[in-house]
């Protein structure tokens, strides 16, 4: 009712103000689906356990025949910045009569610009998200909003602050980016670094002596093992050659010899006397004593007894039993003998018993 001046009584102005300020405390809390009737039924209750028509239901095959979008944004559209509530909420009626303070005008271009220099001075999108607590990465990440719908209100999560303004930048994107091609360049220059220093040890020895010898160690092992394995060769043809070839060497001796140099008695003496000096007690091939007495002098005079072996004893001053000689000269190669301790041609003086 107006009064004669023409405005609400005072009583009823309070109703009005009472009236705002319960629809404003509604919208701000976005309690607006609360039922008065029944107390107990809440926002989005209704449609959870609605039924569904099983005849309606059907499978869904992906064959992969369906073409797909091939659609992509562009690089400056996936790069824009913009604003996500670029229109102002609409003023409840506590705000158009002055009893709740309005919401701020929409940031200017400008006001933005400050606003994004000055989180770029705090370093914000260097630090990780403050809901989730991870990186900002190339994907977009949807925490406010999954916030703004778990809380039911419109407040920022680090200063509370309500009915604040959003914009969407890619300066965190930026710099997931820097951060993996520095990530990338340090592993490819690990791994240079790495492959430089494992061939240098391998080419330059150490100083220390004890890594000195391991180093010179390894590289002979390495040159032998490289020289088996260059080679197949049977060890058998290989011992046959070589001894083949140490026949032929010495048939070539004997052609440049000419003659074998006849050794006279005197020379026999002399023979027999250095063998003397030389203490011979065993044959050499059979390791058996080569007289009873076991005294060289007995052996080279012919004083041993009748269960003695023969001796005999070679120009290059050896002694052996005769049938160890024997056998030794039916199993070696070549026209001539040579003596089996010093390799040389000889002849031979049986000594009598």
């Amino acid at each position: 009712r107006l009064t004669g001046e023409g405005h609400f009584s005072e009583r009823e102005g309070m109703a009005v103000s009472a009236v705002a300020l319960q629809d404003h405390i509604i919208h701000s809390h976005q309690l607006q689906d609360l039922s008065l009737a029944d107390p107990f039924k809440s926002r989005n209750i209704r449609n959870i356990y609605k039924p569904v028509n099983k005849q309606m239901a059907k499978a869904v095959i992906d064959t992969g025949l369906r073409k797909k979008s091939t659609h992509h944004k562009n690089k400056e559209d996936a790069e824009r910045e913009y604003v996500l509530d670029p229109n102002p909420p609409r003023l409840t009626l506590a705000q158009k009569l002055g009893l709740v303070e309005p919401p701020s005008l929409p940031l200017t271009p400008e006001e933005w610009a400050k606003i994004k220099q000055r989180s770029i001075q705090y370093g914000d999108s260097i630090q990780p998200c403050a809901i989730c607590r991870e990186e900002f990465a190339l994907q977009p990440q949807a925490c406010l909003k999954a916030f703004e719908k778990f809380t039911g209100k419109k407040s920022c999560p680090m200063c509370r602050k309500k009915q604040y303004q959003t914009r969407v930048i890619h300066d965190g994107a930026h710099l997931y980016k820097i951060k993996c091609a520095v990530r990338i360049q340090a592993s490819w220059r690990g791994y240079i670094v790495r492959k430089w220093y494992k061939n240098l040890r391998k080419t330059v020895p150490p100083k220390d002596s004890k890594l000195r010898k391991q180093f010179f160690e390894e590289k002979v092992q390495q040159i032998s093992s490289r020289l088996l394995s260059s080679y197949d060769i049977n060890l058998d043809e290989f011992f046959a050659e070589i001894d083949s070839t140490i026949a032929a060497s010495r048939d070539v001796f004997q052609q440049v010899e000419e003659k074998e140099i006849f050794v006279s008695e005197n020379d026999w003496e002399k023979i027999q006397m250095q063998a003397l000096r030389q203490e011979i007690v065993d044959c050499p091939i059979c390791i058996m004593p080569l007289s009873s007495t076991s005294q060289p002098a007995s052996i080279l005079s012919g004083n041993s007894n009748q269960f003695s072996r023969q001796a005999v004893l070679l120009s290059c001053s050896h002694l052996f039993h005769h049938t160890c000689l024997q056998a030794f000269e039916e199993f070696s190669l070549g026209v001539r003998h040579i003596c089996p301790l010093c390799r040389s041609y000889y002849q031979k003086k049986v000594l009598e018993c």
